[in-house]
């Protein structure tokens, strides 16, 4: 194959710009990114070697190696991972398709507007651009790579200029080879940041790379005074040199050792390297249980919930190894979807290495360990919550709308994780704008209250200004606010709480129980039989817009409403899922009426002159469309509304 030359796309070609004019301070990554890219290249040949051995081409010792060259100012970084073929080195490498280099850009661009801070591994670590942080050290970078079972070789060079080169090459062994052509600064004994100097590499991976699962190899060239028979240095002798092969990491599976004997810093730092996370972890769970199944589980709940956690193209799982041998990286099966941002691994001798996915699936063990990690990490949640709040409020802000999302897909699935979960939701107050449980709602609720009142809205200050609000305020009922479109969900999940129901402020009848609101609901239902015709000919005037038009006692100030029929779902529910296009997710939409507003009796003297009359059908409009935009909803026909509102205001 002759040599061609290809452009990247422009996206990744602004992150190398960012690259090559160093954006980063902290130039020494790339040296943790690209031994942690050889990594995981080895960890896709020792899987798939599992059930095709001749991909090994009986090389079975995984390795990565450094060399670096004082003299040609280079540093090699080689593996003999799963390597990569000409196809896969363009999608990998000369395109964003598998980089995450538009979300990088994004988040970069959003940082700069909003005067934020983000450090160097944050950036590079989050959105897995780690390949092109070579081009922070080096004025040119060199791939070759074949991929186990092919024969055919491939070359990839670029100078971060936008242009890449690819040709057909020979390379005796499966893997790559990355040749970093380094730039001025970063080689010779004068540079800060050395790095053709040995040690100073050797350092680095101990800092970063230590607990790598394969051994990663530098050769040392050693000076020696030779000794005597005696093994004593014979004076004045020339020094000899030899070559010696150390392996610059530990690879010490940390979760075999005994808890009480690793360290916080440890546990962290494990995290970081072993999962490409940049902050300490918000909890740490390490367990070790002998029994009808023998396991070892090290999980985390990293600091912040990754931006893509809800989109398809997240893969959550943990981590499988049998005797510290690894066999899966991301096992779907061992903790429930809800959990899906939990982090970590499970060594079980119970487990085979040579397990199939479809075996997995249906293993004994490893469902009997799902349950009780999951057990274990619900256990742990519910005690921050009672004796570190502050802390489990950090965790809510991250990961709550898993929980709730557990809740409803539970349901779903046939598997209720209601009891499971419940008390660990929390939800903002309109008692004092602070999170609260379900629980203590309830336990502050008046005694004569029957249900759990809660409102939905995008925010807190749009809920604060619905009319079906002020009454309840008035009254001081306490409201649980429902500000994330799965909210609604989770509590038509739950359906009750200590024997009593959830009820949405604007569906159906409030229920209230005290005097006041039973005389003024018998006042209602008087004018409602005064009004019939009135309400009839309304409901007639808005012909399909409302399943059912009524006066209420939910409103004071407020004019009209929108509710929703208590059997079917909310408005808002509908609005959250407007683009669903589902007739399942439609809210049966009621006008209510404030039978006390002056619009009210304008509708009556309207009424008067028939119910065919253009300004009472017009008036019928107008109010509708005043409830729709009191929920957020724009009228069906906005610029027929924006001009009688103009005609009213001439008037």
């Amino acid at each position: 194959m002759a040599k061609e030359t290809f452009e990247f796309q422009a996206e990744t070609q602004q992150l190398l710009d960012l690259m090559v004019h160093s954006i980063y301070t902290n130039h020494e990554i790339f040296l943790r990114e690209l031994i942690s890219n050889a990594s995981d290249a080895i960890d896709k040949l020792h899987f798939e070697s599992l059930t095709n051995n001749e991909l090994l081409e009986g090389d079975a010792n995984f390795e990565i190696h450094l060399v670096p060259d004082e003299q040609n100012h280079t540093l090699t970084i080689s593996d003999n991972g799963i390597g990569m073929n000409r196809k896969e080195v363009i999608e990998d490498i000369g395109t964003i398709a598998k980089s995450g280099t538009k979300a990088f850009l994004a988040k970069l661009k959003e940082a700069r507007e909003s005067d934020t801070e983000i450090t160097d591994k944050e950036m590079i670590g989050q959105f897995g651009v780690g390949f092109y942080s070579a081009f922070m050290v080096a004025d040119n970078v060199t791939i070759i790579t074949r991929k186990a079972g092919e024969t055919e070789a491939v070359r990839w060079e670029s100078a971060g200029d936008g242009k890449y080169s690819i040709e057909a090459c020979e390379k005796e062994k499966h893997g790559t080879t990355i040749i970093l052509t380094l730039s001025q600064g970063f080689y010779g004994e004068k540079s800060e940041e050395n790095y053709t100097d040995r040690y100073k590499l050797q350092e680095l991976v101990k800092k970063y790379s230590d607990y790598i699962r394969y051994p990663v190899k530098m050769n040392f060239v050693i000076e020696e005074t030779p000794k005597d028979a005696d093994g004593k240095p014979i004076e004045g002798a020339e020094k000899t040199k030899r070559n010696e092969e150390r392996t610059l990491n530990s690879m010490q599976p940390l979760w075999t050792r005994n808890k009480s004997d690793i360290k916080k810093e440890e546990y962290t730092d494990f995290f970081k390297h072993q999962f490409f996370e940049w902050e300490d972890p918000m909890e740490i769970f390490h367990t070790k249980v002998e029994g009808t199944v023998e396991y070892t589980a090290l999980l985390y709940i990293p600091a912040h919930a990754p931006f893509n956690l809800y989109y398809s193209d997240y893969e959550p799982g943990i981590q499988l190894y049998s005797r510290h041998v690894f066999i899966m990286d991301k096992c779907k099966d061992l903790l429930p979807d809800y959990l899906r941002f939990v982090k970590g691994l499970v060594d079980s001798p119970d487990l085979s290495l040579n397990i199939s996915r479809e075996l997995l699936q249906q293993s004994r063990e490893l469902k009997l360990i799902g349950r009780n990690l999951e057990k274990n990490i619900l256990k742990t949640l519910e005690r921050t919550l009672q004796k570190d709040r502050e802390k489990y409020e950090k965790f809510w802000a991250e990961y709550g709308k898993s929980l709730k999302i557990g809740i409803y897909n539970s349901l779903v699935s046939g598997e209720n994780k209601v009891d499971q979960l419940k008390d660990l939701l929390l939800f903002t107050s309109s008692k004092d704008g602070k999170l609260c449980t379900i629980k203590e709602y309830c336990d502050r609720m008046p005694e004569n209250q029957k249900k759990i009142y809660y409102a939905s809205g995008k925010d807190k200050e749009t809920i604060d200004q619905m009319p079906q609000m002020e009454l309840l305020r008035d009254k001081g009922i306490e409201v649980l606010y429902m500000l994330d479109p799965v909210d609604e969900f989770a509590l038509e999940g739950i359906r009750e709480y200590a024997g009593k129901q959830f009820h949405s402020i604007s569906r159906g009848d409030l229920d209230l129980d005290d005097v006041e609101s039973q005389e003024a609901k018998k006042e209602t239902e008087t004018l409602s039989k005064t009004n019939e015709d009135l309400i009839k000919d309304i409901k007639e005037a808005l012909g399909d817009k409302v399943s059912d038009v009524k006066l209420t006692n939910r409103l004071k100030s407020g004019a009209v409403c929108l509710v929703a029929d208590e059997a079917g779902p909310s408005i808002a529910m509908e609005q959250a899922f407007a683009g669903a296009n589902n007739p399942m997710l439609k809210a049966k939409r009621i006008l209510e009426i404030n039978p006390h507003h002056d619009l009210f009796a304008r509708l009556q003297n309207l009424h008067t002159g028939g119910k065919d009359s253009a300004d009472f059908k017009e008036y019928c409009t107008m109010l509708y469309d005043q409830a729709l935009l009191i929920e957020g909803i724009l009228p069906d026909d906005l610029i027929a509304f924006a001009n009688k509102v103009a005609q009213l205001m001439a008037k």
